[in-house]
């Protein structure tokens, strides 16, 4: 698929490894992010991923709040949005536009 720089992605196993773009409301597989992109890229393209440290994701975050995939495919979202869907972490913003990554993959639905 086409990623944009920033996106959530996961490595699809049924696919040959490919990135898709995660998301929360679709399978246990779709949900575990690895990292965001650092590129745009075309489908079958390559791709540069973050999957730790520091990232600047262009984008008005709120200092100190934690941030998952979103249930948008590629898509980030405070920790406010979860329902009952996979939770993946993937970091806290340290501030405006600094996403300190740590991504935790917890493999249950919210309840």
């Amino acid at each position: 698929v086409a990623v944009t720089a920033g996106q959530c992605v996961y490595r699809d196993s049924s696919t040959s490894n490919q990135l898709r773009l995660a998301q929360k409301d679709g399978t246990l597989a779709e949900s575990q992010a690895i990292g965001l992109a650092l590129n745009a890229a075309a489908a079958g393209q390559p791709c540069k991923v973050q999957t730790s440290g520091n990232i600047n994701l262009g984008a008005t975050l709120t200092v100190g709040e934690t941030y998952i995939v979103s249930a948008a495919a590629g898509g980030v979202a405070p920790i406010g949005d979860v329902s009952t869907h996979y939770v993946t972490l993937l970091g806290v913003a340290i501030s405006a536009s600094i996403l300190q990554m740590g991504i935790n993959i917890a493999a249950v639905a919210h309840a």
